[in-house]
């Protein structure tokens, strides 16, 4: 009988021990995790290490961390241990926060159950994804406000989870609270200063007299490298409408996304256009609020839009940054730099603008001084020696040289025709003068923008405004409505070329577009109006089809019709 208690006093004093032990190996492993979540100042590698120190810490096989949104109802980030690449592909869309996962947001307490599906709250799991038994779930605060939640499903060996465990957790939680207070605030230092950098390289381009386009560009660069942003675009508005073009995008999608015409109402970056301050939202490609206009967003997931505002001119256009699907909502802390940074981005537009009206009166000063030479220099001086070669060719008594001095009174006479002519050019200006073919063409091309979806690219050359006769002029502009009429209608492509040259005896329209072409066996009425339109001036109407794809008219007509007739169109 004493054998016997001295052999059970020994077996509770071995039980009391290992336990003793299993604790101090505990503890330790906690202080090891607390460190080495303290020790990271990445806010994405904090996220990461608390989340696998959790799952080693009690010994579950699955663990996971969800960020809380700005709403404070869904998660806006979540991060698991557990599950490979595939198995996560295989369940589909991450958890926004329903069910249990829901029931700890709007209850932020530690929480444990022996069966996931007896809780009132369960949802239930998706298809494909591994089935869970028991759970421990710990809120994660920073400071005085809910971060997020730990959650961890099914320990190792197929017991519950104990008091210990939630002990053991919530105690990490206090520590990763910090952790990450820390790493945010090392992000946020760390980004003012590249904000700063960033400003300081915008306001270099912008004295250095960066074309605008550049400058702009520049913008949208450093503001998707410091965001992380997928997409980043800048929209100008259209005038006359209430529509926004996309002038610059850059990152996922920027080609497609260049030229498009989207309206202000039921779009991001309309929303920001029309308030006049930032608007964001946690999934652009799936919010309802934002579904006008072309899609395209597929992958794109938080976004924000921030109006380009300038004191003198008010709302110039609107930036937009996406980051993909996944990833995290823009914070109130981001955007306050975002409002400074399109401030740079307005102020920009409005430097190059005012550099454009500078340098623009700057060329019309020098033609107005031009002229003004030609006409008090080289026109009386020629016409002097005109005169003189007059009064002297009354005293030439050779018949051929008479001739050859009469002959170069009439040059001179034309050179003086021409030199005139040229001074009209050089002073006439389209707001005196009334609307030049140039300015026609120009007008014609940009409302053709919100019907194609995008702005066509335009490039003029030759002396439009001075040589062609104001009938074909006309003709022209007609021809060029009308062609961009059916580029719209029967194109579908995502790119229109026009071309208008003025040579010494004919006026050249071209309109290339990307679409599906124009049918070998066919030709719409609005062809032939274009036809009949040419030869009732004199001209052509040829229609090419290149061998990457699309089509290309060329319209061409003397400068000065060979005869009337009346075309129609």
């Amino acid at each position: 009988m004493p054998q016997m208690r001295l052999d059970e006093l020994l077996e509770e004093l071995q039980a009391r021990i290992n336990a003793a032990r299993g604790t101090r190996d505990r503890v330790h492993s906690l202080l090891e995790a607390v460190v080495s979540v303290g020790r990271e100042l990445d806010l994405s590698q904090v996220l990461r290490r608390i989340v696998e120190a959790a799952a080693l810490l009690v010994d579950a096989q699955y663990g996971a961390l969800g960020v809380i949104g700005p709403d404070g109802r869904r998660l806006s980030q979540f991060l698991t241990v557990g599950l490979t690449d595939a198995d996560i592909a295989r369940i589909g869309p991450l958890p926004a926060g329903h069910g249990i996962l829901g029931e700890l947001i709007r209850n932020p307490e530690p929480l444990r159950l022996g069966d996931l599906g007896a809780h009132h709250a369960s949802y239930g799991f998706p298809a494909h994804h591994p089935p869970m038994r028991t759970f421990l779930g710990v809120p994660i605060r920073v400071r005085d406000e809910v971060f997020g939640n730990l959650y961890l499903t099914d320990k190792h060996g197929g017991v519950e989870f104990d008091a210990e465990d939630e002990s053991v957790i919530s105690t990490l939680s206090v520590a990763a609270g910090v952790a990450i207070d820390n790493a945010r605030l090392y992000e946020a230092s760390q980004r003012q200063q590249r904000w700063l950098e960033a400003n300081a390289e915008i306001t270099h381009s912008l004295l250095s007299g960066s074309p605008r386009l550049a400058v702009l560009e520049l913008i949208a660069r450093r503001a998707q490298e410091i965001t992380g942003a997928a997409l980043a675009d800048v929209s100008v508005p259209v005038t006359g409408t209430d529509d926004l073009v996309v002038e610059l995008a850059i990152g996922a999608g920027g080609e497609t996304r260049r030229g498009l015409v989207v309206p202000v109402e039921g779009t991001l970056s309309g929303a920001a256009y029309r308030a006049g301050a930032p608007v964001a939202t946690t999934g652009l490609a799936a919010d309802d609020r934002y579904a006008a206009g072309p899609r395209r967003f597929d992958g794109l997931g938080p976004a924000v839009a921030v109006p380009l505002r300038s004191g003198a001119k008010g709302m110039r256009g609107v930036l937009l940054l996406a980051r993909q699907q996944g990833e995290p909502v823009f914070s109130e802390g981001e955007r306050e730099p975002l409002l400074a940074f399109a401030g740079q981005a307005a102020l920009a537009l409005e430097l190059a603008e005012r550099r454009s009206d500078a340098e623009q009166l700057a060329l019309l000063e020098d033609r107005d001084r031009i002229a003004r030479d030609l006409h008090d220099l080289a026109i009386q001086r020629l016409f002097a020696t005109g005169m003189t070669l007059q009064s002297a060719a009354r005293l030439v008594q050779h018949e051929g040289a008479a001739e050859r001095v009469s002959r170069a009174v009439g040059d001179l006479d034309e050179t003086i025709k021409i030199i005139r002519s040229t001074i009209f050019g050089l002073r006439a200006r389209e707001e005196d003068a009334g609307p030049s073919l140039r300015a026609r063409v120009a007008r014609a091309v940009g409302d053709a923008a919100t019907t194609l979806g995008f702005p066509p690219r335009l490039s003029m050359e030759g002396l439009l405004d001075t040589d062609v006769s104001p009938l074909v002029a006309d003709h022209v502009v007609a021809a060029l409505t009308e062609l961009l009429s059916n580029a719209a209608r029967h194109a579908h492509g995502t790119r229109v070329e026009i071309a208008v040259r003025a040579t010494a005896d004919e006026v050249v329209l071209t309109v290339a577009d990307d679409g599906r072409g124009i049918p070998a066996d066919g030709r719409r009425s609005g062809l032939g109006n274009l036809d009949e339109r040419a030869r009732g001036v004199g001209g052509t109407l040829t229609i090419e089809r290149p061998d990457d794809g699309g089509s290309r008219l060329v319209w061409r007509a003397p400068i000065t019709a060979g005869r009337t007739g009346s075309a129609t169109g």
